[in-house]
């Protein structure tokens, strides 16, 4: 059997939040086991105007390719309201995405690896350099942390109380 191979997912919801971020981290742990789970940030809704998100990044290790995760993550989020035909930058249930995929670079079953959300918005970066300080960036070859001090868009987004499983993922700085 291959080896698996490491891979972070960034989720975000701006409808019933809570409800929505636990739904997918209970899903994500049923299906892969252990994971790896950041702190989780509110942030301004980037794009459009809307309610704020909450948004976090899960790292897993898995066997599944690119295509399979990909399915399973639409279906999740299928099954937790999300409108496909809704405008790409609109208000959501929950939102998955596959940002990296081992060090691959390139479309990968439809997927472009690694996101570039990853270098445009401090609500992926920042949960990122959370959990994997020290991993490259498969392109620019810089480590998350070294690319998150770095990194002055201006956009806002703030840690938030959250627990799940009985632990607390996060507290909001006073």
């Amino acid at each position: 059997m291959a080896d698996q191979v490491s891979v972070y997912i960034s989720i975000g919801s701006n409808i019933d939040r809570e409800r929505y971020v636990r739904a997918s981290l209970d899903a994500l742990a049923g299906w892969f086991g252990e994971i790896e789970v950041s702190p989780v940030y509110e942030s301004e809704a980037v794009g459009f105007d809307g309610s704020p998100f909450l948004n976090l990044v899960v790292g897993i290790k898995t066997h599944l390719s690119v295509g399979e995760l990909s399915k399973h993550f639409k279906q999740l989020e299928a099954e937790n309201g999300r409108r496909r035909d809704a405008p790409k930058f609109s208000a959501r249930t929950l939102d998955l995405d596959i940002l990296t995929y081992g060090e691959a670079v390139g479309r990968m079953d439809g997927v472009e690896l690694p996101r570039g959300e990853i270098l445009r918005n401090a609500f992926v970066l920042r949960p990122l350099a959370d959990i994997a300080p020290n991993v490259k960036h498969p392109v620019c070859r810089k480590r998350y942390f070294e690319l998150w001090q770095a990194y002055n868009t201006g956009q806002k987004l703030w840690p938030v109380d959250f627990n799940w499983q009985g632990r607390a993922i996060s507290k909001a700085v006073c």
